[in-house]
């Protein structure tokens, strides 16, 4: 069972490894435009295709989707009363709530419980991005950019493979490779990007990052065993969810914060301390994952 556990951890801490090491290499590269690359294209073409490839009865996954829903909101909402020192709500509550489920999420649990799994994690993801860039971005813009969602591709991306699937829509075999190439990029670049953007920054405040960080994986797990409790779950899912809470707050929170000027320097400490401390976490959840009853 422990090799079963590196060979599923080592892979992905290895790539964000080879990111960090290759931005010390080669610093100062512009990282822009492969990340919106894989923004607009890459993850969305994943998006699409593992959702026609698995098509997902959406009466069926409801319960994992408002598992993911609560999972997502709940933390949010403790944390709006939890104080902690040096934090606006804001600025505490949005890296609570959205964890690093593309860069770290996807490829770990890929590993970790097999591609038939894979509509499963997607729709978890696609869930998390639409609440990003709808729920997180009103919250930090103070309701100025509660529409934004509409311009992000992910969401059309899923309802399109949705659609096909559901509908069973006939697509030429060439489309279907392609979307599935451009998809098979997005996985390792996620994890590539993420090493190098860890790189650029530092922990200023380590209290802070490892007080906060410890709070999100508390309120995430009084979360999950709220859903566990109340939600009709199947035994294939629950692993999903305890991944999901176990991952670190996304590096897009940093990105955001910083935009709409929300305490960036403090939430760049615990984006960073939080995937500092995921080198633990991560195999400690995974282990328990592969360990639940099914």
């Amino acid at each position: 069972m422990l090799v079963a556990l590196l060979d599923i951890v080592i892979p992905v801490f290895a790539v964000v490894a080879c990111g960090a090491l290759y931005g010390r290499w080669r610093p100062g590269g512009d990282l822009h435009f492969v990340n919106q690359a894989n923004i607009e294209l890459f993850t969305p073409a994943l998006v699409f295709s593992a959702l026609v490839k698995y098509p997902l009865a959406l009466g069926h996954y409801l319960p994992l989707l408002l598992a993911g829903c609560v999972l997502i909101l709940l933390p949010g909402l403790l944390l709006r009363v939890l104080p902690l020192p040096g934090l606006s709500w804001q600025a505490r509550v949005v890296p609570a709530m959205f964890r690093n489920t593309g860069n770290l999420g996807i490829p770990l649990m890929l590993l970790a419980f097999g591609e038939q799994q894979l509509g499963a994690i997607v729709m978890l993801f696609v869930l998390s991005n639409l609440l990003h860039f709808s729920v997180g971005l009103a919250i930090l813009s103070s309701g100025q950019s509660r529409w934004v969602w509409l311009k992000n591709p992910m969401p059309w991306a899923a309802l399109a493979g949705l659609l096909v699937a559901n509908l069973h829509i006939p697509l030429p075999g060439f489309v279907l490779t392609t979307a599935s190439m451009l998809g098979q990029l997005s996985v390792p670049i996620m994890l590539f990007a993420l090493g190098i953007r860890l790189l650029e920054g530092g922990i200023e405040d380590i209290r802070l990052a490892l007080l906060a960080n410890l709070a999100y994986l508390l309120v995430g797990a009084l979360s999950l065993m709220l859903v566990w409790w109340l939600l009709p779950l199947q035994p294939e899912w629950l692993p999903l969810l305890l991944v999901s809470v176990a991952l670190p707050p996304a590096v897009l929170n940093y990105v955001l914060c910083e935009k709409y000027q929300c305490q960036p320097k403090e939430v760049a400490s615990i984006v960073l301390g939080g995937n500092a401390l995921s080198l633990l976490v991560i195999p400690l959840a995974v282990w328990l994952a592969l360990h639940l009853p099914r």
